[in-house]
């Protein structure tokens, strides 16, 4: 195999045209990604994780009745104004946060629901011919190294290639999830071997399961365009990954940190809970109210 040349990963995707069904009713009309992590949407979350790390250009797939998401991170004047005559300096320094540079944020449409790899494949014109990062929105990550992307550029820095973030998952449950075959388990960076998608317990390979973040090189898109329907109907990303592994180096990063499946009514409320008790702002309350329900 060989090892791609380390060209800085300075664009990321992410892929927000899902419908967010299991939210419903919540998300008839806002999208999902815009639902609050305590004080900030999931997309920022993920844009400020992005930020941390490097990245300079934030790509989003987007669907129909998305606006929402793209008009979170421009400038409003009139509110900057207001809170700068109420001298509301904290808020201002927040709101900062949520202003994306001109010429920094660009939209692709992925007009079909057709997976993961499709509406990766839609943002193959504004990527280029670069490494990208990929941000499922769906998964966030708390830790006291850096943000899971931060800790991935690390990564690969020294491996190149592409690079996948791993989390443990208990071994009966590995049916759920992309499991990686790795060449040393027990090592918190190691090469993948293969990816197996959602194999019983007793198949499986490992117990790390793929988490939602990844460095991917551009030939990744010269394999989807070609890619067929795979599970579900849809173009896998998985499948796509698997072809490139039989010519690029794949490494694994197990996270160094806590990972939350906002995807789920209960991961979500219990990615809340530990935001919310990390946060200096919010903690010391936040651990006087919890004492009322344990």
């Amino acid at each position: 195999m060989t090892i791609t040349k380390h060209k800085p990963v300075k664009k990321a995707v992410f892929p927000v045209a899902g419908l967010g069904t299991r939210f419903l009713p919540a998300t008839k009309v806002m999208p999902k990604e815009m639902l609050p992590l305590v004080d900030r949407p999931l997309i920022q979350r993920a844009v400020e994780e992005a930020q941390e790390a490097g990245i300079e250009e934030f790509i989003f797939v987007t669907g129909r009745n998305k606006s929402l998401i793209t008009e979170h991170f421009e400038l409003q004047p009139e509110m900057v104004e207001a809170l700068t005559n109420k001298n509301k300096t904290d808020l201002l320094e927040r709101l900062s946060h949520s202003d994306l540079p001109s010429g920094t944020l660009m939209t692709t449409v992925q007009q079909k629901a057709l997976g993961l790899g499709h509406a990766v494949w839609c943002a193959r014109k504004l990527v280029g011919d670069e490494p990208f990062a990929l941000f499922l929105v769906d998964v966030m990550t708390l830790s006291n190294q850096g943000g899971c992307m931060k800790q991935m550029i690390d990564v690969y820095s020294k491996t190149g290639g592409n690079v996948i973030a791993a989390a443990e998952v208990p071994n009966e449950v590995t049916y759920k999830y992309g499991i990686l075959d790795v060449e040393s388990p027990s090592n918190a960076v190691s090469p993948i071997k293969a990816m197996v998608e959602k194999p019983k317990p007793e198949d499986a390979p490992s117990n790390l399961s793929i988490l939602g973040r990844y460095i991917l090189q551009p030939e990744i898109f010269d394999i989807l365009e070609g890619q067929k329907q795979g599970a579900g109907g849809e173009i896998q990303l998985t499948d796509a990954m698997q072809t490139l592994l039989k010519s690029q180096d794949f490494t694994s990063m197990t996270l160094n940190g806590k990972h939350y499946d906002c995807g789920h009514h209960i991961g979500f409320i219990e990615a809340n809970i530990a935001f919310a008790l990390q946060d200096p702002k919010f903690g010391p309350e936040m651990r006087e109210i919890l004492k009322n329900y344990l």
